[in-house]
Parts: C-alpha cells; sequence; structure tokens
C-alpha cells in the first residue's frame, strides 16, 4: 500500500499559496499580504486569487483583512513549514550530492514538496544530518512537534565563537543593511567584542560592522 505524502488535506495549489503567504513574511514582509501580490507571485489573476483564498479562509488556513490581504493561521502555518521543510531538505540534497545550483535544486525540489511523505522526509533528514539551513541561506523549519532551531540571540554569544546565522527577525530594510554587511540566514559569524550597552562588534565573511543591541538581538544564531 502507498503511503500518503503528508498528513494535511491540501491539494497541491493550496499549498503553494500557504508557502507563498508564509515564504513574503519570510522575506521581511510586514502584516498581511495583499492579494495582488499573492496573484503576481502565483501568476494568477486577482480573481483566481481572491476565490482561492475564500476556500483558504473556509478551511481555516487563512484570516483574509478586507483592503489589506491575508495572513496564515497557526494552522496554515504548520502546513506551509511542513511543505518548505521537504522542498529546502531536498534542496540540500539536490545541491550537495548531486552538484546542481541553488537556484536549479529550488526548481527541482518543488516538484518534490508536494509528493515526500513526511517518514521520507524525515529519513532524508537524517541523512543529510539534519540541516537546518538550506543552499539558498533560508532556513530549513523543525519537523511538526518539535523543537525549532530558530536559535539564540546574536547578543548572547560569547566573544571569539563562531556562529551561523539561523534567522533575522526584522523588516526588509533592516535584512537589507544587514546583507549589505554580508550578514544573511546561513552565513558564518564571529563575534570580536561586547559592549556595555548591548551593542557588539563581528566579523562577517565580507566586513567588520558594529551592531546596536536592538540589532544584535533580531539576528538569531547557532553555534557553528
Amino acid at each position: 500500500m502507498a503511503t500518503a505524502p503528508h498528513t494535511h488535506a491540501t491539494s497541491e495549489t493550496e499549498e503553494m499559496y500557504l508557502i507563498t503567504i508564509a515564504m513574503a513574511v519570510e522575506d521581511g514582509h510586514e502584516g498581511p499580504v495583499p492579494l495582488p501580490r499573492l496573484g503576481r507571485e502565483m501568476d494568477v489573476s486577482r480573481v483566481s486569487a481572491n476565490e482561492m483564498v475564500k476556500k483558504l479562509v473556509e478551511k481555516g488556513y487563512v484570516t483574509y483583512t478586507p483592503y489589506r490581504g491575508v495572513d496564515l493561521t497557526d494552522e496554515g502555518k504548520l502546513i506551509a513549514n511542513d511543505v518548505l521543510r521537504r522542498r529546502r531538505l531536498w534542496a540540500v540534497f539536490l545541491s550537495e550530492h548531486l552538484g546542481l545550483t541553488p537556484s536549479a535544486a529550488d526548481t527541482v525540489a518543488c516538484e518534490f514538496e508536494h509528493i515526500t511523505p513526511s517518514a521520507v522526509a524525515q529519513r532524508l533528514s537524517s541523512f543529510l544530518g539534519d540541516p537546518t539551513v538550506g543552499p539558498g541561506g533560508k532556513p530549513i523549519p523543525a519537523a511538526e512537534g518539535t523543537t525549532s532551531p530558530a536559535g539564540r540571540s546574536l547578543a548572547d554569544s560569547p566573544v571569539g565563537q563562531g556562529v551561523v546565522i539561523r534567522s533575522i527577525e526584522g523588516d526588509q530594510a533592516l535584512r537589507a543593511f544587514l546583507a549589505d554587511e554580508g550578514i544573511v540566514e546561513g552565513a558564518p559569524l564571529v563575534v570580536t567584542a561586547l559592549a556595555g550597552d548591548g551593542s557588539c562588534l563581528v566579523e562577517s565573511t565580507t566586513a567588520t560592522v558594529r551592531l546596536s543591541a536592538g540589532v544584535a538581538s533580531a539576528v538569531r544564531v547557532a553555534t557553528a
């Protein structure tokens, strides 16, 4: 008997809408994701996007705010994270073991994400050494029911310790500023100095930069 791909009663199209919303938030979008943006990302008309959003609202996967857009519910986030986990695990495999570029690996992995059973995804994760970051630098969500690999605040890292950035909790402007300094998800950092006000001096692969206490607390890391 064939194993069910996953436990969620969702279609491939529904899953694509959910992960599109999730990735918009991941990329720094604040507040509800507007329907015009959702339609553009999905390459469908606004009417089609509106019809699908109605279905997702009925299923309890999203909430809709008139004239503003959609947000994922807790259930919607679980499904989106589950799909993104499978996609990024496959992307790691395709990149590390078959030599595909991060972009090509992501494109192929998109075909696998909807048909991979949860048990296979877990075995794939174990085979790969349980990676927490995909080849494109995006975090790999934890398996449902396990602890998220969000990590600790950069501000809590001891001087001299090498760390890897797990996520950045901030808007697009903050992400753009940090990206210019080589501080992006998946990148290594070393804290070289800490000040009494909570700010810190860090070395990325491209620059040495001083971060305020607020910015440092928004960067989540794990020991390298």
